[in-house]
């Protein structure tokens, strides 16, 4: 809305999009899309040179959730790993954004990962601004974001998330994305495109490595030569850079003033962290949905462990995160069994992301139980290990099934098969209401009538039709 109501205010020749993070990169392209004739370049900031590695982070928070270190400790961490200027470096949503505008064509190549305040960086963003004018109706090359996002765009956007096991958000924003450029992209193409797309990168929370070490062994122009070398890209698309995307096989080279591109590497420098489509890290891209009497929902096994694909255990349900949280800390949660939180849908309180609940449930798989995870709720790009069935659509506040759920409801999350069950009868039950209010307080009132207009998760939880 942001985007529209600042387009829509004088009339502007082309437009730069300044954002990385999380909603705000997709908010940014929806609506830069409703004003789809005008050229538009995305100007990624880079991501901060690597501190504290993921790894010890997350063994930090850990610690913290089983009560081991205290909150000084958590936020040394935290300030260690998160120090600087840029986007933070594990893959999340926000690098996730910075691939998919680059494979898309809306970044100048190579520039998704190059780091703040350096002389190709600021190179970087001068460039687009030139390239982006010359894109405009008043020349002869006219590149407007509505005809240069298509059908190919699109696609490509799927196999570069699915090739690199990128946020789960982006089942979410590229949904949403492709209604906003008047194209109907479902989870099934999600899961037919996962079926053939390989596994190409291995970076946190997949991985040990980070961002800027996937960008030092090969990143993006090697990324995406594989990925037409294999043919699972369209290379015959517009961008920023002019036509067709083998431009974005190049890496940018400053010499001197001058900002030049060469030849991207023909091999990657680490195969622990970067692979090309001949060795895979895994066959397939490892997103996949699940269906069953529970709804339909996404989850990402890139990073769970092949024996916790098929979790069948009873459930322990809990209205907010927080809930479940006290039931850790109170050492309630005994024994295998699979947390059902809900009321965290797009309708109930605008889907915030639910990273509180990895460090409690990782800690608890463990110690041997088995545990996972089924929400209408987010868990984005920091989903990991632990089995998570996510964004289960219809959500609870809009009727689903998860509103007739109990505690002792023996619920099976099957990966494998691709099914989500709950193995109880729920007809007759009476459904469950919200235990927290997330209509009021600190402005929420004013979204009132967004909430009650938004779509579900599996349209892309958008407030804005085609």
């Amino acid at each position: 809305m942001a985007t529209a109501v600042a387009l829509s205010h004088e009339m502007f020749d082309a437009a730069l999009m300044l954002g990385v993070c999380d909603k705000i990169v997709p908010g940014l392209l929806i609506g830069s899309l409703s004003f789809g004739h005008l050229p538009v370049a995305f100007v990624p900031a880079g991501p901060m040179p690597s501190g504290l590695p993921n790894k010890e982070k997350a063994r930090v928070r850990q610690k913290f959730a089983e009560g081991e270190v205290g909150r000084t400790d958590l936020l040394q961490a935290e300030s260690a790993a998160y120090h600087s200027p840029g986007t933070c470096t594990f893959y999340g949503t926000a690098n996730s954004n910075q691939m998919l505008m680059e494979v898309m064509g809306l970044h100048l190549p190579g520039a998704s990962f190059e780091q703040p305040g350096t002389p190709l960086r600021e190179a970087l963003t001068a460039e687009v601004g030139r390239r982006v004018l010359a894109h405009t109706a008043l020349g002869d090359d006219y590149t407007p974001v509505g005809e240069q996002v298509d059908e190919r765009a699109i696609v490509n956007a799927v196999v570069a998330l699915l090739a690199t096991g990128g946020s789960t958000n982006h089942t979410l924003h590229l949904v949403a994305i492709a209604r906003a450029a008047g194209i109907q992209l479902t989870w099934d193409d999600f899961a037919a495109l996962s079926e053939v797309v390989p596994l190409l990168t291995r970076m946190y929370p997949n991985g040990a490595a980070d961002v800027n070490r996937f960008h030092e062994v090969g990143g993006m122009a090697y990324l995406i030569g594989q990925l037409l070398d294999g043919g699972l890209l369209h290379e015959d698309v517009r961008t920023v850079a002019g036509p067709g995307l083998g431009r974005y096989r190049q890496s940018p080279i400053l010499e001197g003033a001058t900002l030049t591109w060469g030849d991207g590497p023909k091999e990657s420098a680490d195969t622990t962290v970067l692979r090309g489509v001949e060795e895979p890290f895994a066959a397939d891209g490892g997103l996949r949905m699940l269906s069953g009497n529970l709804g339909r929902a996404v989850i990402k096994v890139s990073a769970v462990a092949p024996e916790r694909h098929v979790v069948e255990a009873p459930a322990r349900v809990f209205g907010d995160q927080a809930e479940l949280q006290a039931a850790f800390s109170a050492g309630e949660l005994t024994g295998d069994f699979v947390a059902v939180v809900r009321f965290q849908g797009p309708r109930a309180n605008g889907m915030p992301e639910l990273h509180k609940l990895t460090p409690p449930l990782a800690v608890l798989q463990d110690r041997g139980q088995k545990v996972a995870l089924v929400t209408d709720g987010r868990m984005s790009g920091a989903s990991g290990k632990v089995p998570a069935a996510i964004h289960v659509s219809p959500e609870a506040e809009a009727g689903g099934a998860l509103a007739y759920v109990r505690d002792g409801d023996v619920i099976r999350l099957d990966a494998v098969a691709g099914t989500l069950e709950v193995l109880a009868d729920l007809s007759g039950r009476e459904s469950a209401q919200p235990t927290v209010d997330s209509s009021v307080g600190t402005g929420r009132e004013l979204f009132a009538a967004l909430r009650g207009a938004v779509g579900p998760a599996e349209a892309g939880a958008g407030v804005f039709g085609v």
